[in-house]
């Protein structure tokens, strides 16, 4: 996920490149000019000040689901990149799951089909709930935390998979390549996941059966280095206001 942010310094330097560049032309600038959007469009994501501003980046996923039967599962992850150190981050990751079962039977699913293959071809931000029951529960909850700060305490590393399987019932919390993901699912019955990859944040639950609860939690934390601590940032805004000195005065000011 390629998270860019912007600052003063950058605004400056591109208020700067807005300015005709006439080397012979020592006629005083005419003040600053609004970049349209359109150009700006095509600038986001493209600067940034000493590497990267984010200090801390952090996920949390927790799917559960409870079964008409009692039986109930929870997969959770949380992901943790600090960049504090320098422009590689430190990646922590631990993953849980969790099954308990109770004497009654699974839920069947006779005669109903739930297809959410194509969720994995949708980019951007994704919640979907799909049921074909009755008196079930189901419910995708995001949050997004953005403050500036320092970065929290590092958490443990864990392996990057935890899985188990009870009872007819799987959870999957797992961390591969580009891919976090949490998945609960009943054959037949359906399935309660989410995940983040590249270009894609999605949560889905689908349900085929009666009487089913089942939800999706998902936190992502943003940390920024705040102003006065980031040194090298303070720097390039000081030398960027340096160079815009004179720009926009007029004559006999």
């Amino acid at each position: 996920m390629n998270i860019a942010h912007w600052t003063p310094c950058i605004v400056v330097l591109a208020l700067l490149g807005m300015l005709p560049a006439h080397a012979q032309d020592s006629r005083p600038g005419k003040g600053l000019n609004e970049i349209p959007d359109p150009e700006l469009n095509l600038m986001r994501g493209r600067y940034t000040v000493g590497g990267n501003n984010v200090a801390w980046f952090g996920v949390t996923m927790i799917s559960q689901w409870q079964t008409r039967g009692g039986q109930s599962a929870q997969s959770a992850l949380k992901l943790g990149m600090d960049f504090s150190q320098g422009s590689t981050p430190r990646v922590t990751f631990a993953p849980t799951v969790s099954v308990t079962t109770a004497d009654a039977p699974l839920p069947v699913s006779e005669g109903r089909s739930i297809d959410a293959s194509g969720l994995q071809n949708v980019a951007g931000l994704t919640q979907a709930i799909q049921v074909a029951g009755d008196g079930n529960t189901a419910s995708n909850a995001t949050q997004l935390s953005v403050r500036d700060g320092v970065a929290p305490p590092a958490g443990n590393e864990d392996a990057p998979l935890a899985s188990i399987q009870h009872g007819g019932i799987s959870a999957l919390a797992q961390l591969e390549g580009n891919t976090a993901k949490v998945q609960l699912q009943i054959e037949g019955v359906g399935a309660v996941q989410q995940w983040i990859r590249n270009g894609s944040v999605g949560q889905s639950i689908a349900l085929s059966s009666d009487g089913q609860a089942a939800s999706n939690r998902l936190q992502i934390d943003l940390v920024r280095q705040s102003l006065a601590s980031n040194v090298p940032l303070s720097q390039n805004v000081a030398q960027a206001m340096t160079l815009v000195r004179g720009v926009g005065i007029g004559p006999g000011q």
